[in-house]
């Protein structure tokens, strides 16, 4: 009885017995966020989809993050989570590589604007979505996502159903509905990975939610089992889920905890990539021209996500090995900047990544990467990067997180009160009512 189990679990979940790392690493994760969906709101791909849904927006008073017009919560909760994601800069669960926070925080923060919300309950709530998020995602990794199935959409619209239905006080027979009703969107598939119809699935996993939540506290009803049924979640999207990772060692095993966050705008298999290129880059003083080859070997996520050794557009080298190697070498650096169409256009760029190829090492971590160059005039050198950093074993310090979120905010247009929005976000706990906390995210 998985879904009973999980809903009983989060329906009885009091704000006051999480505990002070969950609450520590819940708020590094939403000021992650923020610094993520403050950059991100004015990309293309999220100005086309407001500019597409803004004719069918309803009146409201949510807001868009970054952006001084409001709207109703259901297109605020899609848009927030699209700017969030869309650079692929936000937070990362290693084991399942779910963005977590992403679908997670927008449906409650709209929510928390239409309904009184204090401190400790909107971290509580957030914290459970995106356990539950990972939960869910580690019981049907790694054959989800290697079926293509895009794991943050998927798992994400569950997780931020739960959530949701907290916020609402839902009992556990209504966050199975929630949960019905979020598995009937349940949806993002990997090929649309480096494309704008990526943020469709992690701007509607938001929505979703929200809707799926709003709907079972008027009791709209669903599957008992909508997510280990013979038909249900688990065993459409999964080979042979395993369910003790959703229902073991609920309230002292927290997924939260295992949540990092990227120094990099780029899929997270890449980080030990750059890392690798930048020593390289720092140790060796022989010009880019006279590499004949480069070769990375890895996990299998790394081929299976990152082989693209041709881009044509910024978004796509996002998950690009060969293009972020290169940049990494050529710059000496890897942000925003170096994962743009003029980047991917740069002819130094485009010759180097061809030089570099895959290769599939098994047991080999995520977070690790071993690089071997042959120069052109045969001599070679290898690089070993173990736990990349902000990973698990070299995460992110919460300065480091800040300093993040600080240069994020600079490229936000009109983006003043940096600071005072940092200051409270780090003391949400204390806070009466949330919904005041959006306002130093605006212009």
């Amino acid at each position: 009885m998985v879904s009973q189990t999980v809903a009983a679990f989060v329906a009885a979940a009091d704000a006051r017995s999480l505990p002070p790392e969950v609450v520590h690493a819940t708020k590094r994760s939403l000021l992650n966020f923020f610094a993520t969906a403050l950059e991100g709101t004015h990309d293309v791909a999220v100005e086309t989809a407001l500019e597409t849904l803004r004719p069918f927006a309803g009146a409201g008073g949510a807001t868009l993050i970054g952006r001084a017009e409001r709207t109703d919560a259901m297109t605020a909760a899609f848009i927030n989570a699209a700017a969030a994601n869309v650079h692929d800069f936000d937070d990362t669960h290693l084991r399942t590589v779910i963005h977590p926070t992403a679908p997670v925080a927008p449906p409650l923060l709209a929510l928390a604007e239409q309904r009184r919300v204090t401190g400790p309950e909107f971290i509580n709530a957030l914290a459970l979505g995106i356990e539950f998020s990972c939960r869910i995602g580690n019981a049907v990794s790694p054959d989800h996502y290697a079926r293509g199935w895009h794991i943050t959409a998927t798992c994400g619209v569950l997780g931020a159903a739960l959530g949701v239905g907290k916020l609402l006080n839902l009992d556990a027979d209504r966050l199975v509905f929630a949960l019905g009703s979020a598995s009937a969107q349940a949806s993002g598939l990997v090929e649309t990975l480096g494309f704008m119809a990526k943020s469709i699935g992690v701007g509607g996993a938001a929505r979703g939610a929200l809707l799926a939540g709003l709907l079972a506290e008027k009791n709209y009803d669903g599957p008992e089992a909508p997510l280990e049924g013979v038909r249900g979640f688990l065993n459409v999207t999964g080979e042979d889920p395993q369910l003790e990772e959703i229902t073991g060692d609920l309230g002292t095993r927290w997924e939260v905890l295992r949540n990092i966050h990227k120094p990099y705008p780029c899929g997270i298999v890449i980080n030990a990539v750059i890392d690798g290129c930048l020593e390289l880059r720092q140790r060796s003083q022989v010009p880019v021209e006279e590499i004949a080859s480069i070769k990375l070997s890895g996990h299998s996520l790394l081929s299976q996500r990152a082989d693209r050794p041709d881009v044509p557009t910024g978004r796509e080298s996002q998950v690009s090995a060969q293009h972020a190697a290169a940049v990494a070498l050529i710059y000496g650096e890897a942000g925003l900047d170096q994962f743009t169409d003029a980047a991917v256009n740069d002819s130094r760029v485009r010759a180097l990544a061809r030089k570099v190829t895959l290769a599939v090492v098994p047991g080999v971590p995520v977070p690790d990467v071993r690089i071997d160059v042959t120069y052109n005039d045969g001599r070679t050198e290898e690089v070993l990067v173990k736990d990349a950093r902000g990973t698990d074993n070299g995460p992110l310090s919460d300065a480091e997180i800040e300093a993040k979120f600080r240069n994020l905010a600079e490229r936000a247009p009109d983006c003043t009160r940096t600071e005072r929005l940092i200051e409270t976000i780090w003391r949400l706990d204390e806070m009466e009512n949330v919904g005041p906390l959006l306002r130093d995210a605006t212009p």
